[in-house]
């Protein structure tokens, strides 16, 4: 039986904080999260419930602060938001009907694919570049398929955003993270509203944990916006290869 002693909260709340400064700048912040709670004890599928609480604050408080800083428009992304919500939705109910085993087994080589694509791209920057897909195709085609894999399984998600804002849209590096968010936000909700048809999360700790992620993406989304680039891509070159290890631990 899970119990939560004050020890442990606090160490959560802990985790939520690192976890929010680093999901705000180059995602896997459940990386941090999710074994901190699984760790303490919570049952792995209430875990997850309970870590896409926490999350959706980091996402949302990241997403309001680069709005503030106008690297986003956020009333542009309403409609793409929508899709990712629902997208996730409908991820999270078909868990047990998807080779979701299949999918751990890829998810490590297509993150140390991203981790190097942002290492050795040369040109890699703040700097918009070639935009290969329109605002309605990506939306249409990328952004819930994302969604669709946050609510399925999760992990990496920022970082898939990410790529595909850099890739698609052709966002320079800071703009591209701040446009991540609002869509991880969305995909959080989405997920959290498919685990509540199911089962019930911690509230109480996942509403800790949410405060303290919003202080960790805010001073996170702060520094981004301010440094850029120079801080973004080693983050996410390091986060992409931490998640990647950590999946391929868990699969041996």
């Amino acid at each position: 039986m899970f119990e939560l002693t004050t020890e442990i909260t606090l160490l959560l709340i802990c985790a939520a904080f690192v976890a929010g400064f680093v999901d705000a700048i180059a995602g896997g912040g459940g990386l941090i999260t999710l074994p901190a709670l699984l760790l303490a004890g919570v049952p792995p599928v209430t875990a997850l419930a309970t870590n896409k609480i926490q999350g959706l604050f980091g996402a949302g408080m990241a997403a309001i602060t680069y709005a503030r800083a106008g690297h986003v428009n956020l009333r542009r992304q309403l409609k793409p938001a929508v899709l990712s919500f629902f997208a996730a939705l409908f991820g999270a109910l078909s868990v047990n009907a998807l080779p979701t085993d299949l999918i751990r087994w890829i998810l490590p080589v297509l993150l140390v694919a991203i981790a190097l694509f942002f290492a050795l791209k040369p040109g890699l920057d703040d700097t918009d570049r070639h935009q290969r897909l329109t605002p309605a195709v990506f939306s249409l085609t990328l952004v819930p398929l994302i969604g669709f894999y946050d609510g399925l399984l999760g992990p990496g998600t920022g970082a898939f955003f990410m790529l595909a804002f850099v890739a698609m849209v052709g966002h320079g590096i800071l703009r591209a993270t701040a446009h991540t968010k609002l869509l991880n936000f969305a995909s959080n909700v989405g997920g959290l509203a498919g685990f509540l048809i199911v089962l019930s999360p911690l509230w109480a700790i996942g509403l800790a944990m949410g405060a303290a992620q919003i202080a960790g993406a805010y001073l996170g989304s702060s520094l981004a916006s301010r440094i850029g680039a120079r801080l973004i891509k080693p983050l996410l070159v390091i986060a992409s290869t931490a998640m990647a290890l950590k999946l391929i631990t868990d699969l041996l």
